[in-house]
């Protein structure tokens, strides 16, 4: 039987990206990664603060982005091209062969725009991992590239979609792990998930699918981590070997078969 390679797959949130220190830190070790890796960025708070310039105001429903003609042209502007080319550029100076890249580029993420329901979240795409062109994702990190994949995929029919990056994360590492071991990390600004959302050192060192129901009677998953864990458990059911969530500081940490449980929440079945 042939052993399959590791593959990374590295989410890192808008927070970091805000933070300049902890992005620093965290493209050092992201840089560092052996072997193949694809990083997944979100966009921050750069859209809102350009969007205020420009005269493009945001709208939210709980939570969620509305995105309006206008809007996608702000994001697509500020994510594909601002923080996704900011990224690479320091990915470059570090020495990591980082590729910049939309779903649109190669057709590497065809989504489907989100049908109209009880809110019209307009240009928003919902993609699943049978979006995913795996046989280009293969041609580039096999080639030694590393894709550095902003938050926007495209629906086939010229137009670009917002989607959600953690769930572009998951859709990509889903659709690799039939040729990879895929190791799927979610970095944020906290430690992990917390038990204690106001107490930063109570990390849950693990979570499967029979704790959400305690927790979730405890209040101790915050709106935010929600998505996290629902795309972690979908990523575990599809194959994916590992899912971690925890800070962007202790990636090569979290990264190791050896990682200490100080810090960082594994999701198994």
């Amino acid at each position: 039987m042939t052993t399959l390679s590791r593959l990374y797959v590295v989410k890192i949130g808008g927070q970091v990206i805000d933070d300049p220190v902890a992005c620093a830190d965290f493209l050092h070790a992201f840089a560092a990664l052996p072997g193949p890796k694809v990083l997944v960025h979100g966009g921050g708070k750069l859209a809102t603060r350009i969007g205020e310039q420009l005269g493009v105001t945001s709208q939210y429903v709980q939570g969620r982005r509305i995105t309006d003609e206008a809007t996608l042209q702000l994001v697509t502007m500020v994510y594909g091209g601002l923080i996704n080319k900011q990224l690479v550029a320091r990915l470059q100076a570090l020495g990591c062969p980082a590729i910049g890249l939309t779903g649109a580029d190669m057709n590497l993420m065809r989504a489907v725009k989100r049908p109209v329901k009880e809110i019209d979240y307009g240009w928003v795409g919902d993609l699943t991992a049978e979006g995913i062109r795996v046989e280009a994702f293969m041609r580039l990190v096999e080639a030694g590239e590393v894709p550095v994949l902003a938050p926007l995929t495209h629906d086939g029919n010229g137009h670009l979609l917002n989607t959600n990056a953690d769930t572009i994360a998951s859709c990509v590492a889903v659709a690799l792990s039939a040729h990879y071991r895929v190791h799927l990390v979610f970095c944020f600004d906290q430690k992990g998930v917390l038990r204690h959302p106001h107490d930063p050192d109570s990390v849950i060192p693990l979570i499967r699918p029979a704790d959400m129901p305690a927790l979730m009677a405890e209040g101790a998953l915050r709106d935010g981590i929600l998505p996290k864990l629902e795309n972690a458990f979908a990523a575990c059911r599809a194959g994916v070997e590992q899912v971690l969530i925890g800070p962007a500081y202790a990636l090569s940490a979290l990264s190791t078969e050896t990682s200490t449980r100080a810090f960082g929440t594994i999701i198994r079945l």
